[in-house]
């Protein structure tokens, strides 16, 4: 998993690390290529950990430059949101900080208070990107090991049963034949 995660961190997308993450899963740890092929490209869509986690940690620490305490609703609050907003984010560089200004205005802190976070954001963003391949990826490799079974019946059932035969020609020669 080490090139997905240097890629990963290198590009701080998830969608630009796709590629290099689908092969690492087939080549290397023997994922088949239907959950690789499945999993992987709804993952880099939908399954955000690093990013809900970071708006989540971010919006408490706005709060708190700003002297504002958030009660147990308002952290709960920001907890849901950062959530359903880590899902909609785009797989690019610095979307989290897109829909951090949701995460903000939920609990009515000041938008413009992303500026408190930009300069950082841009090495933030690779770690960030790299938790959610690694997420993806263990994701793929569970769906995989849960599914084996399944996937071993799926083959025996699609590949055709094949036997060799013998058919003989007018003139003595025999040729190899395929049947089913």
């Amino acid at each position: 998993m080490g090139n997905p995660l240097a890629t990963a961190f290198g590009t701080a997308s998830s969608s630009a690390t796709l590629p290099v993450t689908i092969n690492a899963l087939e080549e290397k740890n023997g994922v088949d290529p239907k959950i690789a092929r499945f999993v992987l490209p709804i993952g880099a869509t939908i399954n955000m950990d690093g990013t809900a986690l970071y708006e989540a940690v971010a919006a408490l620490f706005i709060a708190q430059m700003n002297g504002i305490n958030p009660n147990i609703g308002q952290v709960i609050a920001i907890s849901i949101t950062a959530t359903a907003a880590s899902i909609g984010a785009a797989g690019i560089p610095q979307a989290g900080l897109v829909t951090m200004v949701m995460v903000l205005d939920t609990v009515g802190l000041p938008s413009e208070a992303v500026s408190l976070i930009l300069s950082i954001d841009w090495l933030l963003d690779r770690f960030r990107t790299a938790i959610n391949v690694l997420g993806d990826s263990l994701g793929a490799g569970i769906v995989a090991h849960l599914s084996k079974g399944e996937l071993e019946e799926l083959e025996r059932v699609e590949e055709p049963q094949l036997e060799m035969i013998n058919v003989k020609k007018e003139n003595g020669k025999v040729n190899e034949a395929m049947s089913n």
